[in-house]
């Protein structure tokens, strides 16, 4: 049985929820809150960052909101290349999807903002250019990369066919010795001709008729495999294009083929150098989706921590006193997790928040749950307002 897929949900409290306006003892409440058979809580710690207008704050939401989109996407485009890399093999690209040298969870749970490459002093609307601008870039990089290994890759199989492919594909060259062609002449021509097994008598009892001045017992057998049988055939030049149609109307196959001195060895160079060409830019792709994966995830990140910040100003307002957390948990379990943080925190939302006969609860206010969610406050998946700052994710 698959084990049930790992899920993440970031959360934003206001401090003055708590009893105390001690960030630690906040988490802890927030842990016992959600109980640790739901799912583990963690600091995800978010640094105050420079705060503009009103305006420009519900633009930024907005922005960050499309820019968080734009992230998943990429991250799950460098997760299907990586596990096209290794042919569909999940466990071989999960080993490779680290973030700054760490497994992806762990680099999650011990998460903290780099102010070296993002300075926390920056604007915002700098900080979300940066991350929008590196985030291009990684997606540009992969997918350039991996267009050039797919072509090589392409033309690799393209050389192999022809060298295991049945005798209506594969190259002529290792096979037909070349004594058997009528060359050099100015009226004959000899052409090769592959036709099913089954179609083996239909063939001798009719090519010499399929079309005019066909040379009269010239069939010759060169080679069988479990498919088709190649015949030589000489007719005269001028009636082969005729010839061939015809061919191909009773279901045998023309191959073009002309000799080639040496051709048998060039054509093994050529499935040589392709082969090596292959697994070089294999590696290459491989180097450059791993930190594809690891900038994507980090960029990823980075870009949640600020919509929780900007999202954590609209709502909660000013003074910055608000506690965020990472809650690891899986598909099965996030229903409860959203269901015990409603439980608690529902009234957060004020009218926009009810409560049926049962306890159960209800949106009275349908106007400013959408208002809400057109200024990109709500829940991370669906247009639907949480009482509080809550997101889903997973990877």
């Amino acid at each position: 049985m698959a084990p049930t897929p790992a899920k993440y949900a970031l959360v934003s409290l206001p401090l003055s929820t708590f009893d105390t306006g001690d960030k630690q003892e906040a988490l802890d409440s927030l842990k016992a809150t959600i109980s640790s058979e739901n799912g583990n809580v963690l600091p995800f710690p978010v640094p105050n960052f420079k705060i503009g207008t009103l305006d420009a704050l519900v633009q930024q939401a907005d922005d960050l909101a499309k820019l968080n989109t734009a992230c998943e996407g990429v991250v799950g485009k460098v997760g299907d290349s990586l596990r096209s890399l290794y042919e569909g093999n999940e466990d071989k690209a999960s080993e490779q999807k680290m973030v700054n040298d760490k497994p992806t969870d762990q680099y999650l749970r011990s998460f903290t903002w780099n102010k070296v490459r993002y300075r926390a002093d920056r604007p915002v609307g700098e900080l979300i250019d940066i991350l929008q601008k590196e985030l291009a870039t990684i997606d540009n990089d992969v997918k350039s990369k991996f267009n050039q290994y797919n072509q090589v890759k392409t033309n690799l199989a393209a050389l192999q066919r022809k060298q295991t492919g049945n005798l209506a594909t594969k190259s002529l060259t290792p096979i037909v010795n070349p004594s058997l062609l009528v060359q050099d002449s100015e009226y004959l021509e000899t052409h090769l001709v592959a036709v099913p097994t089954n179609l083996k008598k239909e063939y001798l009892k009719s090519y010499e008729t399929i079309s005019p001045m066909v040379v009269p017992r010239s069939s010759i057998q060169v080679a069988q495999d479990d498919e088709f049988i190649l015949f030589a055939v000489t007719t005269f030049k001028k009636h082969s294009a005729e010839f061939q149609q015809k061919c191909r109307e009773h279901k045998w196959t023309p191959r073009q083929y002309k000799y080639v001195e040496g051709g048998k060895e060039e054509e093994q160079r050529e499935l040589d150098r392709v082969t090596r060409e292959e697994k070089k830019v294999w590696g290459e792709a491989l180097r450059l989706t791993r930190t594809g994966w690891s900038e994507s995830v980090m960029i990823w990140a980075h870009v949640m921590a600020l919509r929780v910040f900007v999202e954590s100003v609209l709502r909660y307002g000013l003074p910055l006193e608000f506690v965020s957390a990472l809650v690891l948990t899986n598909a099965k379990l996030l229903k409860k997790v959203k269901t015990a943080l409603d439980s608690s925190y529902s009234y957060l939302g004020g009218n926009a928040f009810g409560r049926d006969k049962r306890g159960r609860i209800t949106k009275d206010d349908a106007a400013l749950t959408s208002e809400m969610a057109a200024a990109g406050l709500g829940h991370a998946d669906a247009n639907e307002y949480t009482a509080y700052v809550y997101y889903e994710f997973e990877l």
